[in-house]
């Protein structure tokens, strides 16, 4: 992650909504959060400002999320953010941002998911809303969605340094797992929705359980099965059953397999931003690190 040399303030964001969108000039502004791409504000109780600041594609992922997430949202079970209005770039900053509903919660990897059982149920409900067949002109993924065999050097390259930093201890079980969710039979239904960036900081809970989804930068069109495997980061061992029994669409052997292989590519990342975050490296965030250890316990156990 390579971070602009933009100095994103409340009076920056406030000036931009003066002159922008002066209706909304009164609110009060105060910061939210820093993602991968943007950063993010809350405008007064309901609204929230999000600019980029980190990738030079981070306003095509927030173009994509306006063109797109209003239609999808109403059928969807958990609040998500609903783009609002587009801010266009100008001298005082010079790229595009959003506004959006403000969604409450906080960050599963901040506040895990404790009442597990319920949230099973909203989890597969909403991937159940979500994975509807997708229009041809849906969004392609950027390097989800498709055969994982795709994404075979990067999990390679990934596994062996987080061997190397002494954050994996079996290799072989992972490569095991890995392997037989690449032999597993494709997808051949049509290109579903999906969200495609589900890893806990993408999930809000309340009250324990899941209580909304965030960031739909990468949201695309392909195979559901990397979205199933958000659940091996989310839920407990115990639950997984109720989650997939709940998934409307049904999970079948080679779906699971597939989903376990998406798994350990989100297992692997998780454990090295985490572990980039406790030694103080750039782009690191600690608390991806204990759901990501989880999440790769179960899955190289039993299945």
């Amino acid at each position: 992650m390579t971070h602009a040399e933009l100095d994103i303030t409340a009076d920056l964001v406030h000036a931009l909504v003066r002159e922008q969108h002066p209706d909304l000039a009164g609110r009060p502004v105060r910061f939210g959060a820093r993602g991968w791409d943007n950063q993010l504000w809350r405008l007064g109780d309901d609204l929230a400002v999000r600019l980029p600041w980190a990738t030079a594609f981070a306003e095509a992922l927030l173009y994509k999320e306006y063109v797109w997430v209003p239609a999808l949202a109403p059928a969807l079970p958990l609040p998500v953010p609903v783009p609002q209005r587009m801010g266009e770039p100008s001298d005082r900053f010079p790229r595009p941002w959003i506004i959006t509903t403000w969604v409450p919660g906080a960050p599963a990897d901040q506040a895990p998911v404790t009442r597990y059982p319920d949230a099973a149920l909203a989890l597969a409900s909403f991937l159940t809303a979500l994975h509807q067949p997708a229009p041809e002109e849906a969004p392609p993924g950027r390097g989800r969605g498709g055969p994982l065999a795709e994404l075979a050097d990067g999990v390679e390259s990934g596994l062996a340094e987080a061997v190397e930093r002494g954050l994996v201890k079996d290799p072989d079980a992972v490569r095991a797992v890995w392997a037989d969710a690449v032999a597993a039979p494709p997808w051949t239904g049509p290109a579903m929705w999906l969200h495609a960036d589900l890893h806990p900081a993408n999930v809000l809970t309340t009250d324990g359980t899941i209580g909304g989804i965030i960031d739909f930068g990468d949201l695309c069109a392909g195979d559901p099965a990397y979205d199933l495997a958000s659940a091996w980061l989310l839920l407990s061992g115990d639950t997984m059953d109720a989650f997939h029994a709940a998934y409307g669409p049904g999970v079948d052997d080679a779906m699971l397999r597939r989903a376990r292989g998406c798994a350990v590519t989100r297992a692997l990342s998780g454990i090295l931003i985490g572990d980039a975050g406790d030694k103080g490296e750039p782009g690191g965030k600690p608390t991806w690190g204990p759901p990501a250890h989880a999440a790769l316990q179960r899955l190289v156990g039993p299945a």
